[in-house]
């Protein structure tokens, strides 16, 4: 009779690669759940509460915790009119999009949008270069989440040789002076870099080279961009040094530990404002009108989605 069978211990990469796959289940949680199916799995009423350790439990509680914030200020910010404007920059892979995704989840999206533009196009290269930027500014009482900036020229432009030295000498010139008007302007300029590891970036791409949901996120610069880390590297301490201004001061999100990054930059970001309670009348559900001349027409058959679930 033989004893019972035990596992040999998971290898380092092992580890990784399961909580990367946790990370993905994680990430499917948060968005499908809603608050009181999450409450229900976080305080063990529900049989799958099992897959939710000790630590990605706390990760949930404070997640949730700082998206109720998150609403709380977004109420403040329309209320007040306030203009905010967020800048999420650092290398690919960095965990720039999963922070962004955190934020936005729970909240107005006519309130809080996401700025992610595309390579210019002809045109928009011969314009003055922050022009492109300027109709994506926000107004009284929006939050601008910019995915990558008017920041591309002293990262992958220049790094990629799209730009010119000169070109860029000259963004450095300007970029102070144009932020500086922003502000002045009553715009909240909060500027984050999120800064990973040679070993955590190549991890993660080969994490996202096996995963076929993630093989999209993939693009050839990408690609390059990984046989210029040290390119990279120099440029952005050279845009570090030349555009940390007190009026918009750079931030340094340590990113190699995706859940810890997320929580620490909303957490950070929530300190920016001096947000409170908006007070709100008392809302009434009206009780529904129902008029006896009203039939409602029948609904033709092929007109409905199949429900093959």
């Amino acid at each position: 009779m033989t004893g019972p069978s035990t596992k040999p211990p998971l290898s380092t990469l092992e580890k990784r690669v399961e909580a990367e796959l946790l990370d993905s289940l994680d990430e499917e949680l948060e968005i499908e759940m809603d608050d009181d199916r999450v409450s229900r799995l976080l305080s063990g009423q529900s049989e799958s509460a099992a897959i939710v350790t000790a630590d990605r439990q706390f990760y949930f509680q404070e997640l949730f915790r700082l998206q109720r914030e998150l609403v709380r200020l977004q109420d403040w910010v329309a209320h007040h009119k306030i203009k905010v404007a967020v800048i999420f920059e650092g290398r690919d892979a960095a965990g720039k999009g999963g922070v962004i995704k955190r934020i936005t989840q729970r909240l107005n999206p006519r309130v809080c949008r996401v700025v992610a533009l595309p390579a210019p196009n002809e045109r928009e290269k011969s314009q003055w270069y922050f022009q492109r930027y300027v109709p994506h500014l926000p107004a009284g009482g929006e939050i601008v989440l910019f995915d990558r900036s008017w920041y591309n020229r002293a990262g992958v432009e220049r790094v990629m040789g799209f730009s010119t030295e000169p070109d860029v000498e000259e963004f450095f010139r300007s970029t102070p002076e144009f932020e500086k008007m922003l502000v002045r302007s009553g715009i909240k300029l909060i500027k984050y870099w999120f800064s990973i590891t040679d070993d955590e970036q190549h991890f993660r791409f080969q994490m996202r080279i096996q995963d076929p949901l993630k093989q999209w996120k993939l693009s050839p610069m990408d690609l390059e961009s990984r046989r210029r880390w040290e390119q990279y590297t120099k440029a952005k301490e050279d845009m570090l040094e030349r555009t940390h201004i007190p009026e918009a001061p750079w931030w340094i999100v340590e990113a190699v530990d995706k859940k810890k990054a997320r929580l620490n930059c909303i957490h950070h970001f929530l300190n920016q404002f001096p947000y409170q309670d908006v007070a709100r009348p008392l809302v009434e559900l009206p009780e529904r009108v129902r008029n006896p001349d009203y039939t409602r027409d029948p609904v033709p058959d092929q007109m409905y989605v199949p429900e093959v679930y």
